[in-house]
């Protein structure tokens, strides 16, 4: 693993689409940039997806990030919603793929989780550990950039660990899977 790394967050939404990205000095995260693009003001449900396309390699080209982490869509009542929510998602993925990032996925309770220590953590709880952690004088009014940024800091935090142990079937398979792991 690079000493020194990028991670670009991604929030997708068609309404909102919130970013944030981090550099990497070994074990200490530092926020580089975070925001929201606002895509209401886009009538027609492709153009949005075209403008989520061209800020997310606009992104990419200005910070070159190393990874993608991308909040996955949550399963929602509404289906519509659901699947305008997915297009979104795979149009932000699609661009890091264009661009030869490796992408990874975060169900949005995960990345809860991985910032707050609790899943179901409100937007608002989230974004005030953010700011803690990543000593943010002043957090944004709107916080789909703050869950871009969370996306990309519960990714960090994700780096360093071991694959779970029950995809083992003993301490014995593990180290024999794992030899970089001994010291």
């Amino acid at each position: 693993m690079k000493q020194e790394r990028i991670i670009l967050g991604i929030d997708p939404g068609t309404t909102m689409m919130g970013y944030g990205l981090i550099k990497c000095t070994g074990k200490d995260p530092f926020m580089l940039a975070l925001g929201a693009i606002e895509l209401s003001k886009f009538g027609n449900h492709y153009l949005k997806l075209q403008r989520i396309f061209e800020r997310t390699l606009h992104l990419i080209d200005q910070y070159h990030p190393d990874e993608m982490a991308i909040e996955a869509p949550f399963y929602g009542k509404n289906v519509q919603s659901m699947l305008k929510l997915g297009r979104a998602q795979g149009v932000a993925m699609a661009a890091g793929l264009y661009r030869s990032l490796p992408i990874f996925e975060y169900a949005p309770l995960k990345i809860k989780l991985a910032i707050t220590g609790q899943g179901k953590a409100s937007k608002e709880q989230v974004a005030v550990m953010l700011q803690r952690i990543l000593d943010i004088k002043e957090l944004p009014g709107n916080l789909d950039a703050t869950d871009g940024l969370a996306a990309a800091l519960c990714h960090f935090y994700q780096g360093g660990l071991p694959e779970k142990v029950s995809n083992y079937k003993s301490w014995k398979e593990f180290i024999a899977k794992n030899p970089d792991r001994l010291k």
